[in-house]
């Protein structure tokens, strides 16, 4: 049986919480969770105590990227096959998590992502900032000759050789476009699955107007960064 376990990177996120853990420790009974606290300064650890999962407390902030990444190295330091990605802002549904693995049960890849834009779900974006995504999700697919549609999507599973690859190197923001190209040359297989996506619950999204307009500017810059590191790495090697 694998080992599971679910990473929930959380930066004054209790109040979505206390819906969210209790909803996942009725419908994923044989899963592990880990509440990875950025810096919180509301109440996020004591939910995570109060619902006896694992947590980590972050004494400073260093955004979602190096939230998930502790819950990565956690994973890797206690021999978990599978980890999963479940943002705590309440849009992931602990009744996908089942499909979201199921390609790497199956052997077909090394990292899933939940995808809100390959069916129509119902799922609405606001227009600057899907620009924004459709840009990044473009210029991503080109350099890892795979089409993708929703690069900053928050739900992901790796296996172990993706995760041995993350754990040590993970973008602390723009994760999507990074950790994508990444993988890519580190000879992970990424795989896109339609899944279905809820509204943020509670408090705001770390993406705002003006995030949103900077972020195709961002993307270029991040990755031509990685081509760049990883052309060198090829020579080196």
């Amino acid at each position: 049986m694998n080992k599971i376990l679910i990473i929930i990177p959380a930066f004054n996120e209790s109040k979505n919480l206390k819906k969210i853990l209790p909803d996942l420790k009725k419908k994923v009974l044989k899963f592990d969770i880990i509440v990875v606290s950025d810096a919180s300064s509301d109440d996020t650890v004591e939910v995570a105590k109060s619902e006896k999962v694992f947590y980590v407390s972050h004494p400073i902030n260093l955004g979602i990227g190096g939230a998930v990444q502790t819950g990565m190295k956690f994973a890797v330091e206690n021999n978990y096959d599978i980890a999963i990605q479940f943002d705590g802002d309440g849009q992931h549904l602990a009744s996908e998590i089942n499909t979201l693995i199921q390609p790497i049960l199956n052997d077909e890849a090394d990292m899933v992502i939940g995808s809100r834009y390959i069916l129509d779900k119902g799922y609405k974006t606001p227009l600057i900032r899907r620009i924004g995504m459709l840009f990044s999700a473009w210029l991503t697919s080109i350099i890892i000759r795979q089409k993708l549609t929703d690069i900053t999507s928050g739900f992901r599973a790796w296996n172990r050789k993706a995760l041995s690859v993350f754990s040590k190197e993970y973008p602390s923001n723009f994760a999507g476009v990074e950790s994508n190209i990444h993988g890519f040359f580190c000879g992970v297989r990424i795989k896109e699955i339609p899944c279905k996506f809820e509204p943020r619950q509670s408090g705001k999204s770390s993406i705002n107007f003006w995030r949103s307009f900077y972020y195709p500017f961002k993307t270029i810059i991040t990755a031509l960064g990685v081509v760049l590191r990883a052309n060198s790495f090829r020579k080196i090697k």
